[in-house]
């Protein structure tokens, strides 16, 4: 195998821009699934601080929708399922896990602020793709957008690391 050092990746901006709805699309949906699971979750928490971190985060990601929705119609762009598999999945087995805690209110707690960490953690890093990509398609507008989604996923893990913090070294 040969290493091409120095060398960067040439795509067309329509490969590009395939590349981008695809992967916008896998975060879109995990998003909604996410929206649809974790208002069932606040219900049956523990600490009153991480239910207030649960309904700021479902806020949160109502906006980032929206803003995503906004970037589709930027790029003239449809919104499609596709294969969504992955990230679903982490949202899944996340809450399987949750359940698995039943009847130890604080362990469950501490597994839902550990799996949002770790769902929180890979929209960041899929934001920061799409916008290194949004540069090369040349639209600030949708650069902007995925800037203000990937620092709102990071202010949501933050608040969900210091609730980690507060509950563990108590």
């Amino acid at each position: 195998m040969s290493e091409q050092k120095g060398k960067s990746i040439q795509l067309g901006s329509e490969k590009l821009k395939v590349f981008f709805v695809n992967h916008l699309n896998r975060i879109y949906y995990a998003k909604a699934h996410l929206v649809e699971w974790l208002p069932k979750l606040q219900d049956e928490v523990h600490f009153s601080d991480l239910r207030h971190a649960i309904r700021e985060t479902v806020e949160d990601v109502e906006k980032q929708i929206a803003r995503m929705e906004v970037i589709y119609e930027l790029l003239d762009a449809e919104i499609s399922k596709g294969s969504i598999n992955g990230l679903t999945g982490l949202v899944d087995d996340a809450f399987q896990a949750i359940r698995e805690q039943e009847g130890e209110a604080e362990l469950r707690d501490m597994s839902i602020i550990f799996y949002l960490q770790n769902i929180e953690s890979v929209e960041m890093a899929s934001f920061q793709i799409l916008q290194i990509a949004a540069v090369k398609l040349k639209n600030k507008q949708v650069t902007q957008l995925l800037k203000e989604n990937y620092d709102e996923a990071k202010a949501d893990r933050t608040l969900l690391l210091l609730i980690a913090a507060k509950y563990i070294t108590r």
